[in-house]
């Protein structure tokens, strides 16, 4: 068997973003729209700091407004909740993120749901929540939007497949059988308790793997001419000491079987960034009551 399709997120990702950035030209010209997202960093995480300033960077780029609220890590739960308040109170912010994790002495759902709704970008509220789970129109958590944009672009009409997800957390497990759901998958969510794992996974024609743990899909867990969704993150030590980025699948084992795979780096990670970018511009166009461009 040949191998895998390889699904370039990078390349994908770079050409919604220039999507993006033409669709805010048009809406500054149009109805003289700007879209603004503002991102409060508590702390000193430095993958939490790369990562803001990667979304600082890209934000400015697709001609949009930034605005970067820096907090210390001994920062009160209070005075957290006081910078999202002043954010949802500021006409010219259409999104608000809190990266997460937050210090241990703030509560991170009480500040998710202090943010308003309709500015929440994550899409993890729990208003957007529900919405999503009940069909309606909500503002969606990013790399799950990522994942599903990726496997239409590789697989077209994604109806009738049957989708295995591998992982059930609120940021990506749950929220992306929703959405697959929508584009009229029979969905299947694993987890740690789930009986003949393997064999569950092999009757995925699109199998998504968000666990959190290094390699752990292995080549004969895949269905023949599978797509494969990876969206693990995971570092290990690598030769001479020095560490490597490898998903939730064993990629080289698994490219022998499945007909498409994204790779780690550059498969579903750098979509999170394009896709927030993305539910900003839907948020301002919902607050202004404009349609959204084409994206």
């Amino acid at each position: 068997m040949s191998e895998a399709q390889l699904i370039d997120g990078k390349a994908y990702a770079q050409s919604l973003r220039e999507r993006i950035g033409a669709a805010v030209t048009k809406l500054k010209a149009d109805h003289d729209l700007t879209p603004g997202l503002a991102v409060v960093l508590v702390g000193e995480d430095p993958a939490s700091q790369v990562y803001v300033r990667n979304k600082g960077k890209q934000t400015h780029e697709a001609g949009m407004n930034s605005w970067e609220h820096r907090m210390p890590d001994t920062a009160s739960e209070a005075e957290v909740l006081a910078q999202v308040q002043a954010l949802n109170d500021d006409p010219a912010v259409h999104g608000i993120l809190v990266q997460l994790p937050l210090p241990d002495q703030i509560d991170a759902d009480k500040v998710i749901n202090t943010i308003d709704p309709n500015k929440d970008v994550d899409g993890f509220h729990v208003i957007n929540s529900g919405r999503l789970a009940t069909g309606q129109e909500s503002l969606v958590p990013c790399t799950p939007v990522g994942c599903v944009l990726l496997a239409k672009h590789t697989l077209g009409d994604l109806s009738g497949l049957e989708a295995v997800i591998v992982g059930r957390s609120n940021i990506v497990g749950k929220p992306v059988a929703q959405l697959l759901l929508k584009e009229n998958c029979t969905v299947t969510i694993c987890h740690s308790r789930t009986k003949d794992l393997t064999e569950v996974c092999r009757r995925a024609d699109l199998l998504i793997a968000a666990v959190g743990r290094p390699e752990m899909v292995k080549g004969d867990w895949v269905k023949p001419g599978a797509c494969v969704i990876d969206v693990g993150i995971n570092r290990i030590e690598g030769a001479e000491g020095k560490t490597r980025l490898v998903g939730d699948v064993d990629f080289a084992s698994a490219a022998e079987v499945a007909g498409s795979i994204t790779p780690v780096p550059g498969g579903v990670g750098p979509m999170t960034i394009a896709c927030l970018l993305r539910n900003t511009v839907q948020a301002a166009c919902a607050t202004a009551g404009v349609p959204v461009p084409e994206m």
